[in-house]
Parts: structure tokens; C-alpha cells; sequence
């Protein structure tokens, strides 16, 4: 499962390894077997991550990971396709340190941009910072399997974390939000089925399915764009047993992915 969290701040002096620690100790239960916190150079972006050690038990797959000295992340999930992918970088002249889909991610990131999230086949909610763009880009599943909650200050400081949890856990209010809860008792929404940002909390929001952002760690407000979006017109004709074939083979595919 995993958790992540981190800190995006303009004044340095907000950020804290403490701070950090304090934030992936309330979601310890989402990864037992290892824990990480990392501060950038410039002391403005923090990311950390509680393990659950699945792919590469060894120490090289510990987070925050870093890559070709310009990468951190701190990642939620698992990329079914990453061997494959793997070995697309490593056509490219790109290298790998551990046998992680971490490092993968970071390595298309390097060579595609945020376009990295059309190869993606898997669930996954992650951070990661270019030390040298001084950015941070944000994703997460087409489908939202993985959670992603943020608080921001626009101009100031940008909290993110697996559960809200981890946000209260330093201070983000818990206001309730109203709306959401009428909605809730009287017709039993547990999400805003128009705006998936929405969250019963005031201030705090959720990164929609099939959506990332990216934002300028100097303080430039986060900019969230969809990259995905299912084809609702593509009507295929096939027979009932042609189907049931069809899916049987995706279904065997899926379960040797995994």
C-alpha cells in the first residue's frame, strides 16, 4: 500500500525533517516495513514515505528515491508494465540502481515529461521533485485507486499526504464542510460526483482521477490538468461469445501483469 506526504514552502523555515516524520508516523499503518523523509538543497520542498516493501526488498528500493541527481519522489502504488517500460529506457541509454518501478517512473519522466503518464499501467499516487526546473509534479491513476489529499496556501506552503490524517496531524483544520455533508445524510454522497476535488473538509481537496499537477516550488500556485479521459463513443460490435472470449483473455493478461 504505502504512504506519502510532503511539503512544498516558500519560506524554508516551515519545513522541517520533524514535521515530515510527523506526518508518515500518523499513516505508519499504510507502510510497517520502512520510512523516509528527504529536504531539498534549497530546504523548500520536503517529501517522505512510509514502505511497504512489494517490488525490490532491498535498501535500494527505499523512498524518498532519487535518480540522475536530479529526481526525488516519494510514490504510492505499482506500475504492472514497469519491466517493460524498463527496458524501453534502457534502449534509450538510461540506467537503473535498484529493481524498482520507483526508478522507472523517474527515468520516463526524464525522457518524456509529463506525457510519462500515458504508459503508466497500474494504480499510483506520487510527488516528484526536478532540482533542476525547481518544480514538483504530482499524479495519480486513471481510476483514483491511489489517494492524493492536498492543503495549499497559494504563494506559501502546499501539503499533500496519502490520508487526510497526515495533514491534520501538523495543524490543517478540520473544518466540515456543509454541503458535503447534507449531501451525505440526505442522499447518501460520499463524493461530489461533479467535482472530484471536493472533500468533506473546507481547505482540503482531493487530485481528481487522471489528473496531475505541477507547480513552481518558488511559489508559484499548482496548475492541475486531466490526462486521461475514457472514450464514452467507442462502441464496438462483436458477438456475445466473441466478447466472452475477449474478456477472458484480458482478464489472464491482467492476472500475469501483476
Amino acid at each position: 500500500m504505502c504512504g506519502i506526504a510532503g511539503l512544498i514552502a516558500a519560506d524554508p523555515s516551515a519545513l522541517s525533517n520533524i514535521r515530515l516524520k510527523q506526518m508518515t508516523d500518523r499513516i505508519a499503518h499504510r507502510g510497517p516495513d520502512g520510512e523516509g523523509q528527504w529536504i531539498s538543497p534549497d530546504g523548500k520542498t520536503g517529501l517522505a514515505h512510509r514502505r511497504l516493501s512489494i517490488i525490490d526488498l532491498s535498501d535500494a528500493g527505499k523512498q524518498p528515491m532519487h535518480y540522475l541527481d536530479r529526481y526525488s519522489i516519494t510514490f504510492n502504488g505499482e506500475i504492472y508494465n514497469y519491466v517493460e517500460l524498463r527496458e524501453l529506457c534502457e534502449k534509450q541509454g538510461y540506467r537503473f540502481h535498484s529493481h524498482t518501478d520507483t526508478e522507472v517512473i523517474m527515468a520516463l519522466y526524464h525522457w518524456k515529461g509529463t506525457d510519462c503518464l500515458q504508459l503508466f499501467d497500474g494504480m499510483f499516487a506520487f510527488a516528484l521533485y526536478d532540482e533542476q526546473e525547481k518544480t514538483v509534479f504530482a499524479a495519480r491513476d486513471r481510476f483514483g485507486e491511489k489517494p492524493f489529499y492536498y492543503y495549499t496556501e497559494p504563494g506559501h506552503t502546499f501539503f499533500f499526504g496519502s490520508e487526510m490524517k497526515a495533514l491534520w496531524k501538523i495543524g490543517i483544520d478540520k473544518t466540515i464542510d456543509r454541503k458535503m455533508l447534507l449531501n451525505y445524510l440526505s442522499m447518501g454522497h460520499v463524493q461530489n460526483c461533479i467535482d472530484k476535488e471536493q472533500t468533506f473538509y473546507e481547505s482540503i481537496y482531493s487530485l481528481p482521477p487522471a489528473h496531475y499537477l505541477t507547480m513552481n516550488t518558488v511559489g508559484v500556485p499548482s496548475r492541475i490538468k486531466r490526462y486521461w479521459n475514457i472514450n464514452r463513443e467507442n462502441k464496438i460490435d462483436i458477438s456475445l461469445p466473441d466478447a466472452s472470449e475477449r474478456f477472458l483473455f484480458l482478464l489472464n493478461n491482467s492476472v500475469r501483469s501483476e
